[in-house]
């Protein structure tokens, strides 16, 4: 099992203890010196680097590294694992997605939704079955006082009428349930217009807006349902939305990228030149005989624009700028919680998808996997999803339950990959999506790397 891990990023090498996440900026003596889950006895560190370093520099840093240990800041023993087992608390919900149409405006290429359909039928949501939803989730949420509601689709715009009342109805009752009902939207652009754009700039806690990049990289995979590009038709009305959001309110542009983007970095740059500072790219998940899909020959490719995306933000850093870049942003002094940090996204049991049916799924990318359905809004006795036992199973699938994640050094960043992605790829929630575990390792060491690298900056501004 690796209880460190060691790795280098623009000729600076950095180590982090993986089970306290903290993390140093190393010389190569010391980086050569560290093994992945023990410290080299000195006869031993002799032996294999006497013609590199003098005797007295490997005694002087391993030295330096079991001082570390003793410190109990590097080789540190899981400290999460019996928490976990011990851990009976009651999970409560905190958040839904409200899938309030099955119909979209764009047919997109990668899309998992089936352009909107989720291998279903075009619908929209009623606002009857909306208010269950939403009724449901209070009713699950105990005492949290802050949930969530994403708007998503297809396109949720389709619906806008039924969300402007489900919003109302939200305000409505926030007071006498005692909760902050937060809202967020995915939207793809087509529909927005000066009236939509000042509502969710008044009501949305977040927007998230979906554009790939570059025209050429957008167009060749999000057309309209005549098969033209969309790029132009959005673009300044993305803008236009981004730039009447006041302070606080959250933002940002969701592109993908895939084997025909494999310089997506370009796409990054053009989206940060149009002057957007919220920026994610995700990559495609399709099925391995697609030819947009990601292989394990683009790997070394795709390292490389994450490393052209590090050293732009370094850049802007020194300039004094920033830019986010979605899968660069972590947090170094801990992060969540340790539930969170071993169960991620809490699918099936701390958050839920319901569609226009009033069907409920762990998650929305779990929607039309019947197998996977928990219950329905329209029909719950006393509130209580109708399948515990599926819920249980998702509840459990923490880092622990994974075998290959039990000795990764990502656990606590990653959390064992999204649950869906993995089952489409591997027809289990245990087991992790092997190209996604491979682009998840090298954001965490770029996000590592930028965080010191900013910290760095901050002192050097502060001392």
């Amino acid at each position: 099992m690796e209880l460190i891990h060691k790795f280098s990023i623009d000729n600076l090498k950095y180590v982090l203890d993986v089970n306290t996440g903290s993390v140093m900026e190393i010389d190569e003596l010391v980086y050569d010196l560290l093994e992945d889950d023990r410290v080299l006895t000195l006869d031993e560190a002799n032996e294999k680097f006497s013609s590199k370093y003098s005797s007295d520099q490997i005694k002087e840093a391993l030295d330096e590294i079991n001082n570390l240990v003793e410190e109990g800041i590097l080789y540190t023993k899981d400290m999460y694992e019996e928490k976990v087992k011990k851990n009976n608390e009651q999970e409560y919900m905190k958040a839904m997605c409200l899938n309030v149409v099955h119909d979209c405006n764009l047919k997109c290429k990668y899309c998992f939704a089936d352009e909107g359909e989720y291998k279903g039928k075009r619908e929209i949501m009623t606002f009857d079955v909306a208010k269950r939803a939403l009724d449901f989730l209070i009713s699950q949420s105990g005492p949290r006082y802050n949930i969530e509601v994403d708007l998503f689709g297809g396109e949720p715009l389709m619906a806008f009428d039924m969300i402007k009342r489900l919003v109302e109805y939200a305000k409505s009752i926030e007071k006498d349930v005692n909760k902050n009902i937060r809202f967020t939207l995915t939207t793809n652009g087509l529909l927005l217009n000066d009236e939509i754009i000042e509502y969710l700039n008044k009501n949305m806690k977040n927007i998230i807006l979906s554009i790939d990049g570059r025209k050429e990289v957008n167009d060749n995979m999000r057309l309209t349902a005549t098969g033209t590009g969309s790029y132009d038709i959005i673009i300044d009305k993305i803008r236009k939305l981004v730039d009447n959001r006041q302070e606080g309110q959250e933002y940002y542009l969701r592109g993908t990228y895939t084997h025909q983007n494999l310089d997506f970095s370009n796409d990054f740059l053009h989206l940060a030149n149009e002057g957007f500072k919220e920026i994610s790219l995700e990559p495609v998940v399709v099925k391995d005989d697609s030819e947009i899909s990601i292989r394990f020959e683009d790997l070394e490719q795709i390292y490389g624009e994450y490393d052209k995306i590090y050293r732009y933000l370094t850049d802007a850093i020194d300039n004094g700028k920033k830019i986010n870049f979605y899968h660069y942003n972590i947090n170094l002094q801990g992060g969540p919680c340790v539930y969170k940090r071993v169960s991620a996204c809490g699918a099936g049991f701390e958050y839920i998808a319901i569609t226009p049916s009033g069907e409920i799924y762990p998650c929305h990318q779990f929607v039309g996997k019947r197998e996977f359905i928990l219950g329905n809004v329209n029909d719950l006795s006393n509130d209580k999803i109708r399948e515990p036992q599926l819920v249980n199973e998702f509840k459990e699938a923490n880092i622990y339950k994974k075998e290959d994640c039990n000795k990764c050094w990502a656990r606590f960043y990653c959390s064992g990959g999204c649950q869906a992605n993995n089952y489409e790829f591997t027809n289990s929630i245990l087991k992790p999506y092997t190209i996604g575990c491979a682009l998840q390792k090298k954001r965490i060491e770029m996000a590592i790397a930028l965080k010191v690298y900013e910290n760095s900056k901050d002192v050097c501004v502060n001392s």
